[in-house]
């Protein structure tokens, strides 16, 4: 038998047993055995495949289906600049710590080095954002070379998951593979042993779970405590709501998770902009309590660097955010368990001692957490009147409010990065106090591959599925839109909030009216980079239906509408008052 067909069949097998259920293969010749053997396994129901063109677009799907499910989807790729393009989601998972499995087939040692077509030097490519590699070796017919190849999938699957104690992220299984490639028509030979896995129907190598995080004694009560919400897993942010709850503490933050039901009532909408506040006497904490991590705000950044203000952060990894060099504790999720027993509460932290009072039964807030507490819902409460007030259509604020208020209860909302997520953090939880899940891919904030990313989400979810995106990250991902008509059907509605460019830089420093006459023109073509797109010409070519928003209601009709298939919902938006001559 060809041992590359069957080194393809046992490496599909295994992840089957692994209890991977999704791959993405973006098609090639050096990778075809791979392709025959995920197609039988495909027709079998065994595992699920998506076929992608693309490979950056194929590598962002499988980051959008391991989100959604915890569980790698390998994305296999023929040789050459094929691997490439897997780097810009490589780097979003292991920056994001989402499992990834990348099953590169490749030209045999033999050729590499020899300038041979299609052929580069892949082992260790993707280099210290690998949380392993294996260079599995040329397919040959001997005895145990199958229990290696199974073996070697289960590391991989261990490791890209952290079930071996390390964090998730990206694992790269280079495969090179010899002629002949396609299956033999007609056998030639018996294989040394058979190709039949455990008989349980499990893993050759079950990995148990090894998997760790920085821990410590639960968190001392502290009167003055504000709970700041970064970027984290849905189980780490409720855990910190139901925690912020029981002991009174005021929470604000990022937009991401969900905002309300159980223990989320101490959330307050509009973090970044109560964040400008927290110097104020009555609402400056003695500690602050950052959950995950903090990607989206310089005034978030600011408040962990007031003066005697004590930085506690809890994370669910091995690695810690802390660019400002600011947080005095690192503390894992059991941080965030209450003791049985009465608490102790510090009313007052700081760097020469504390001040204690005691707590009411079973440790409920004292007078001055509950003060505090309501100190900060009186500016949040503030704040939604302002920004009730300021909103005027159309304008990004305006279209974000808009469709929180539309989506389904059980929606998922995936948020582009640049001005969308901004957005919708300035009006979540004001007026209306949607009950979506808002996600984004917040490992570097890139705009790549969300479009594909927001399909992977919905291929897995089984939810309702959203994107909030501007036009630039809309169309940096256009090929996200490029799927066959044999492939599973993508329900999904995107939203694009079109503003011909990146405005968000006129609202950076870039936009400040010194520089611009300093420079002119500089902000609009190489900041700003107007495209002029007809956003429904490119639906069109695509077979996606396009819809065109240009109110409030109409988006909330289109909004409301259970995704089928793909639709483009467009928004034109005009730009800030002050950015109007651009």
């Amino acid at each position: 038998m060809n041992p590359q067909t069957v080194l393809a069949e046992v490496l599909v097998d295994e992840l089957v047993r692994l209890g991977v259920r999704e791959v993405v293969l973006a098609p090639g010749s050096r990778s075809a055995p791979l392709a025959y053997a995920l197609h039988a396994a495909d027709a079998a129901g065994r595992l699920r495949m998506h076929v992608r063109v693309d490979e950056r677009s194929a590598a962002f799907l499988a980051l959008g289906l391991a989100k959604a499910t915890g569980v790698p989807a390998p994305v296999v790729t023929t040789s050459g600049t094929a691997v490439a393009n897997l780097m810009p989601a490589v780097l979003e998972a292991h920056e994001s710590g989402v499992p990834m499995l990348l099953l590169t087939a490749d030209r045999p040692p033999e050729l590499r080095g020899t300038r041979a077509n299609q052929t580069t030097d892949q082992p260790g490519f993707f280099g210290r954002a690998m949380r392993w590699f294996h260079d599995l070796g040329v397919p040959e017919a001997r005895v145990g070379a199958q229990a290696a190849w199974r073996t070697s999938l289960d590391r991989a699957v261990a490791a890209a998951t952290g079930t071996t104690g390390g964090d998730p992220g990206p694992v790269h299984l280079n495969l090179p593979l010899r002629d002949p490639l396609p299956p033999e028509t007609e056998p030639s030979g018996e294989w040394p042993e058979s190709s039949s896995g455990r008989p349980d129907g499990g893993p050759w190598t079950r990995v148990e779970s090894r998997a760790s995080s920085p821990s410590g004694p639960p968190l001392p009560m502290v009167a003055r405590t504000l709970v700041v919400l970064g970027d984290a897993s849905p189980r780490l942010l409720e855990s910190a709501l139901g925690w912020a709850r029981r002991r009174g503490h005021p929470v604000i933050g990022e937009p991401f998770g969900r905002i309300d039901g159980e223990g989320n009532g101490v959330r307050l909408p509009h973090g970044v902009r109560l964040a400008a506040r927290a110097e104020e006497p009555d609402l400056l904490p003695d500690r602050i309590v950052v959950v995950g991590r903090l990607t989206l705000s310089r005034s978030l950044a600011r408040v962990l660097r007031l003066p005697d203000v004590r930085v506690d952060l809890v994370v669910e990894d091995h690695r810690w955010p802390d660019p400002g060099h600011v947080v005095h504790v690192v503390h894992g999720v059991g941080a965030l368990l209450d003791p049985a027993t009465d608490i102790t509460i510090d009313t007052t932290t700081t760097g020469t001692g504390t001040v204690s009072e005691p707590a009411g039964a079973a440790g409920h807030p004292s007078t001055v957490a509950t003060e505090f507490r309501d100190a900060w819902a009186r500016a949040a409460s503030e704040a939604s009147t302002q920004i009730a007030a300021e909103l005027r259509w159309p304008s990004g604020p305006a279209l974000a409010a808009a469709l929180l208020r539309a989506v389904p209860e059980d929606a998922l909302v995936f948020l582009g990065s640049s001005n969308g997520v901004r957005h919708v953090d300035l009006v979540r939880g004001g007026e209306h106090v949607d009950a979506a899940e808002v996600v984004g891919s917040r490992g570097l904030a890139g705009i790549d591959g969300c479009v594909s990313t927001a399909a992977g989400l919905a291929l897995a979810s089984g939810r309702p599925t959203y994107a909030f995106l501007g036009d630039l990250t809309f169309l940096h991902d256009a090929n996200g839109l490029l799927i066959g008509p044999d492939e599973p059907r993508v329900d999904l509605t995107i939203v694009v909030g079109n503003d011909d460019g990146g405005a968000i830089f006129a609202d950076l420093e870039y936009g400040r009216p010194a520089l611009r006459q300093a420079f002119p023109g500089v902000l609009e073509r190489v900041f700003r980079t107007p495209t002029g797109t007809d956003v429904g010409a490119l639906c069109a070519a695509h077979g996606v239906r396009h819809v065109e928003a240009a109110s409030a209601e109409e988006v909330a009709a289109a909004v409301a509408e259970v995704p089928i298939g793909i639709t483009v919902v467009e928004v034109p938006l005009t730009l800030p008052r002050r950015n109007r001559r651009l």
